[in-house]
């Protein structure tokens, strides 16, 4: 192999030390952008995006048994005879997302302002809108008797 390379420097011995060509013409460009030239490019524009988003973890929906469901019901119903007075509740909701399957569950602690049986929404003081549907636990903190 050695002796490969002593032939192959042999082909370019009358040219292998000659003076560096500068132009006297164009200006010498600059290291960082001559740098620049070889940086990696995004050949698909998005793809990067495209790879977080897909490796992004949701939850997928948890359906509720019928117990669970007549549970949430009562408890909206104990909660809307208890209004307007402020309620103080705890709920754990499910929120879609909104660029993928699945989603994420919501632990939000509050007071509700209005029951919205007819869009079937809960309304939270602080503005947020919570689907009746949507809801997983419930908890009146309000009815709750501490001894």
């Amino acid at each position: 192999m050695k002796k490969k390379n002593s032939n192959e420097l042999k082909k370019y011995e009358d040219i292998l030390h000659l003076p560096h060509h500068v132009s006297s013409r164009r200006p010498q460009m600059t290291i960082s952008n001559r740098a620049a030239q070889f940086a990696p490019f995004a050949a698909v524009v998005g793809h990067n995006s495209a790879v977080k988003e897909a490796a992004r973890y949701t939850d997928q929906r948890k359906e509720l048994d019928e117990m669970g469901k007549a549970l949430i019901d009562n408890q909206l119903q104990e909660i809307d005879a208890q209004l307007p007075n402020e309620v103080d509740v705890e709920v754990i909701y499910f929120k879609a997302d909104k660029t993928k399957s699945g989603g994420e569950y919501i632990n939000k602690s509050g007071k509700i302002k209005k029951i919205d049986i007819n869009k079937r929404e809960i309304h939270m003081v602080d503005g947020v809108k919570i689907g009746i549907d949507d809801v997983y636990s419930l908890v009146n903190n309000t009815s709750k008797s501490y001894k």
